[in-house]
């Protein structure tokens, strides 16, 4: 049995980015860029004008006030005007392109109209208002480096790029299996005497989805040697990552590391020393990775967050230590002593301060949908002071 520390460091090392695909890029968001993402073209692609008013040559300004034909018009998105070569200006908008001969844009507020005549009486402000070609970026200019996690902020950069396929790495692909002949879909538990529903696979397969990862199918298996070994032979085959749910304790049904030992396997880790979720293990067969999690509901999501959301990201080429980062903040309530072993205790947040649930059993499901955060409390931790800070992790 190891440290959470360790544990978490070995799954840091296993979560490697996985190959890179090139996709279209209106499908690319929330993946990550392999490759430099470089402008197509400069941008602006010509001068454009910054605001809404009227095109004039400093030329015509000399002696103001001033009345100067409008001679043309310029919108944004059509061809510009031919250069400007005789007194006069032209009106134009945002965005549009500026003629060659055009010096500044007069904002319209401080131009006046008598019919297609503009009248300049003030002296003008020392912006010119336009937007010289190239000023934001250059053909060829690198907008997004290889890395960069193509949030929605970042889609609108990348969009600029004016490409319509980006090089991302590949998303996660991911199988559940979850274990245990005590276990029936949803609404067909109170068939079976002794049944409980399946729960735990919806919540994870939900997680996974949230986390980057593509859940390719879901399995409830009973707890046949057989059975489970030839479903562990096809997740291996299909998966990037497989998560077995149940079959991790010391039962004399508990098959789920069993299920894989003929196919290779390389145990990363076997229990880790925290609670909830002792039973979690970790291993390898090629160069897939299985995550085992504990049938506790409670257990098993805890788990989830500590270890599948870090391992999910790390494949999908994200940081996967800044990504799942604790922070501190005070609590409204005293937290008791811990015990000699590393907690995660589920709790809320309500008017910026931690509160925690006073069910804490690993097999309750009641507080799972109201708890947003996971108090970590080291071993032997003394008790809590209403008013002291303490570590937590979003849940």
């Amino acid at each position: 049995m190891i440290s959470f520390d360790e544990a978490l460091q070995r799954i840091h090392n296993l979560a490697q980015p996985l190959p890179y695909e090139e996709v279209s890029f209106e499908t690319s968001a929330n993946r990550v860029l392999a490759d430099n993402l470089t402008s197509r073209s400069d941008a602006p692609s010509q001068d454009v004008s910054a605001m809404d008013g009227y095109g004039v040559r400093d030329s015509d300004l000399t002696n103001l006030p001033v009345r100067l034909p409008i001679l043309a018009q310029s919108f944004a998105g059509s061809p510009p005007p031919p250069q400007f070569t005789q007194t006069g200006c032209v009106r134009i908008f945002t965005g549009a392109p500026v003629p060659a001969g055009i010096d500044r844009v007069i904002i319209q507020e401080n131009v006046e109209r008598d019919g297609d005549i503009a009248i300049i009486k003030s002296p003008v402000s020392e912006s010119r208002n336009i937007r010289k070609k190239g000023s934001d970026f250059k053909a060829g200019d690198t907008l997004l480096k290889a890395g960069t996690h193509l949030s929605w902020r970042a889609m609108t950069t990348a969009a600029a790029a004016d490409r319509e396929s980006v090089k991302v790495i590949r998303t996660p692909k991911a199988v559940i299996l979850a274990t245990g002949d005590e276990l029936k879909p949803p609404g067909q538990a109170h068939l079976h005497p002794g049944a409980i529903p399946e729960s735990v696979s919806f919540g994870i397969s939900a997680y996974i989805k949230a986390n980057g990862g593509d859940v390719i199918r879901s399995e409830s298996l009973n707890d046949s040697p057989q059975l489970l070994e030839k479903a562990a032979a096809s997740a291996i085959h299909d998966a990037d990552i497989v998560i077995v749910t149940g079959g991790a304790s010391v039962g004399e049904k508990d098959y789920a590391k069993a299920m894989f030992e003929n196919h290779g396997m390389e145990l990363i880790f076997s229990k880790v020393a925290i609670k909830p979720g002792k039973p979690v293990w970790c291993a390898k067969v090629k160069n897939t990775i299985i995550l085992g999690l504990p049938g506790n509901p409670t257990s098993a999501l805890v788990t989830a967050r500590l270890f599948l959301k870090p391992l999910l990201l790390g494949l999908a080429g994200r940081d996967n230590k800044a990504g799942s980062a604790p922070r501190q903040m005070e609590t409204s309530m005293p937290i008791p002593q811990n015990g000699n072993r590393e907690n995660f205790m589920r709790g809320y947040i309500k008017d910026e301060k931690v509160c925690l649930f006073t069910n804490q059993d690993s097999s309750a499901q009641s507080v799972l949908a109201r708890a947003d955060i996971l108090i970590r409390r080291l071993p032997n931790a003394p008790e809590v002071q209403v008013g002291e800070k303490v570590i937590i992790y979003d849940f």
